[in-house]
C-alpha cells in the first residue's frame, strides 16, 4: 500500500502525518475519539488549559488500553487498542506545548 498525507486535528491543532491507506481511517477515527474525550473531560472537570487536557486524556487511553480487549470505553467515547500513531502526535503536541511555556 502507498503512503498517504494526511492532516490531523487534536486539541485544537494541526498535526501533518504520513501514513499507509491501510492507516489513514484509523488514524483519523482515533483523531476523533481523542477530542471527543477532551471535550468530555473539558465539560465534566471544567478543565481549561490544553496541555492538562492532553495529559488526562493521554493517561486515560493509555490506561485503559492496557486492557486484553480489542476497544476499550472512556466515559461514552469508544477508542480503539492499537493508536501508535496517535501516541506520536501526542507526543509531538506536548513537546510543542512544553516549548510554548
Amino acid at each position: 500500500m502507498g503512503k498517504v498525507s494526511i492532516k490531523v486535528v487534536v486539541g485544537g491543532r494541526t498535526y501533518p502525518l504520513t501514513v499507509t491507506e491501510n492507516e489513514q481511517e484509523k488514524v483519523m477515527k482515533a483523531a476523533d475519539d481523542i477530542n471527543k474525550a477532551i471535550e468530555q473531560l473539558r465539560q465534566n472537570y471544567g478543565v481549561k488549559d490544553p496541555q492538562d487536557l492532553l495529559a488526562m486524556t493521554a493517561l486515560q487511553l493509555v490506561s485503559k488500553g492496557q486492557s486484553s480487549t480489542p476497544a476499550t470505553k472512556v466515559e461514552t467515547v469508544t477508542i480503539p487498542a492499537d493508536y501508535n500513531s496517535v501516541e506520536l502526535a501526542l507526543d509531538h503536541l506536548s513537546k510543542e506545548l512544553d516549548e510554548l511555556n
